[in-house]
């Protein structure tokens, strides 16, 4: 969803500042207009200022948690499955400010699994973000880390930023391109 539904704040919850990503508390009864409800999460504003709420307190706004595809799809069947279901929670994940997700905006530039132990993997997951200065990288980072430990079988995740390549334009998708209306 993309919009601008108003909803009252259902009791006190924690957010983050965008674009600093510094944690913050609404309040119980504070007004807040839904701009973005994409991945699980949701960005608001209230009282001028942007702020994301984690998915796991949509009940602050009025909204239901939403199960992620891993979390609906069970364990995978081999590696190529369990690479594909890597993938697409990755896609669950949005830049507060930019209603594509990561992947599609090219930001995700290697994902690589590694058998742990029989039945156990590692992913080791290279990304980078639009601009180096983001205050919303560590959660960005966090939320990938978060979203890939959902998937069956993955026990360890190691997000690392880097910078090289510079993120361009021309890595995003043509979806994401014509998302952005930037074709």
């Amino acid at each position: 969803m993309t919009g601008g539904e108003q909803v009252a704040i259902e009791r006190d919850v924690e957010a983050s500042v965008v674009p600093s990503g510094t944690r913050v508390t609404l309040e119980k009864g504070e007004t807040a207009t839904i701009t973005q409800s994409l991945g699980g999460t949701f960005t608001v504003v209230v009282n001028g200022n942007m702020f994301r709420i984690d998915g796991k307190d949509a009940d602050a706004i009025g909204q239901e948690l939403q199960l992620t595809p891993a979390e609906q799809a069970g364990k995978a069947e081999n590696a190529e499955d369990l690479e594909q279901q890597v993938w697409e929670q990755m896609k669950t994940c949005y830049d507060p400010e930019i209603p594509v997700n990561i992947v599609d905006l090219g930001l995700i530039y290697d994902c690589h699994l590694e058998e742990l132990e029989a039945g156990n993997h590692k992913a080791s997951v290279k990304m980078t973000l639009t601009a180096p200065g983001c205050g919303m990288g560590p959660t960005i980072q966090a939320d990938v880390e978060n979203k890939i430990l959902c998937v069956e079988t993955v026990d360890e995740v190691d997000v690392e930023l880097v910078w090289e390549p510079q993120w361009t334009r021309e890595m995003m998708t043509e979806a994401a391109r014509l998302e952005l209306g930037m074709m």
